[in-house]
């Protein structure tokens, strides 16, 4: 009988999200796939450092021993990694008791047309163009950034918190583009104009509600994740936001409203173990303190996916 993935949590994974692969990118970035292969088929002895992605990944994985939630959550490693230089990733995965058993292996070739063949719930990946596919194709992906922070094998997780921007991330980017091109005189304007109008579903819309789903199963106070909106938004903008996460069915445990105030502080105070923004200036400085992840805006037909954004690194996944 085939494994059936409904009713699962399903997170794919690249391997640079996953573990510290910094120095490994760079001889592959320099030196080519060769010496990439090279150097993996000599050091399948060592063990990768957790990377960025790692404290998430294992936490969530531990939803899986909760009383009525076996195999809930599901995680794939998606990498386009060749099967050749995955033996070093399977051996770290083994050495942190990660119950991980799944992968795609790319072979450098684009991870996005697999994502929905394995009902991706969430992608997080180094890669820009794989993520922008997945946001593209209504899928819940972010560009993972490389923190100054190690991440300890040791570190426990008793409750997960996961934070998310607002605009462009759990709604659409209507309101975004507007303070953008217009200036916040005129969002504010549209957002009191319309405050009783809802926003649209953003990509993480539908992952957020995933999440909740989970959460319904447990009391309260026993939840194995708390969710919160970190948002620039202050009065009078707030008022859209509340009604549209009431439109939406949407569970938020905590929300903040900012005001231009840095997030960076607040989500070191919410303990976050992954933050999801639209805006590289957000997630660079949060990445000091928390794992971050930048969420690009979906393309429209007349638009082209952006090239080289500064959070971003090519290389192997």
């Amino acid at each position: 009988m085939a494994y059936d993935l409904d009713n699962r949590l399903v997170i794919g994974v690249s391997t640079r999200a996953l573990f510290d692969l910094c120095l490994e990118n760079e001889i592959f970035e320099k030196e080519g796939v060769e010496s990439y292969r090279k150097y993996q088929t000599e050091h399948e002895a060592d063990i990768l450092k957790p990377g960025p992605g790692f404290p998430l990944i294992k936490a969530l994985l531990a939803i899986n021993r909760l009383p009525g939630q076996k195999g809930r959550v599901e995680v794939i490693v998606m990498s386009r990694n060749s099967a050749d230089t995955s033996l070093r990733v399977f051996r770290s995965i083994e050495h942190y008791g990660l119950d991980i058993t799944r992968a795609v292996l790319a072979g450098g070739a684009s991870l996005a047309p697999y994502l929905e063949a394995f009902r991706t719930d969430l992608f997080l990946s180094a890669c820009e163009d794989d993520v922008q596919r997945a946001v593209d194709s209504g899928i819940a992906a972010g560009i993972i950034c490389d923190g100054v922070r190690e991440y300890a094998r040791e570190e426990e997780i008793r409750q997960i918190r996961i934070a998310f921007d607002g605009d462009a991330v759990l709604f659409t980017d209507e309101s975004e583009r507007i303070f953008q091109e217009q200036g916040l005189a005129a969002f504010e304007e549209n957002e009191r104009r319309k405050a009783g109008s809802p926003l649209e579903e953003g990509p993480f819309a539908r992952f957020l509600k995933t999440i909740a789903v989970l959460q319904q199963e447990f009391p309260p106070d026993q939840t194995p994740i708390r969710t919160a909106l970190v948002t620039s938004r202050s009065a009078p903008a707030h008022e859209r936001v509340i009604r549209t996460l009431r439109a939406l069915n949407i569970r938020i445990d905590e929300a903040f409203f900012l005001g231009g105030i840095s997030k960076k502080e607040i989500l070191a105070a919410f303990g976050a173990h992954i933050f999801f923004d639209d805006q590289a200036v957000h997630t660079g400085n949060a990445a000091a303190v928390v794992p971050s992840a930048r969420v690009p805006c979906r393309c429209r037909k007349e638009e082209k996916p952006e090239k080289g954004n500064p959070d971003v690194k090519g290389g192997i996944e």
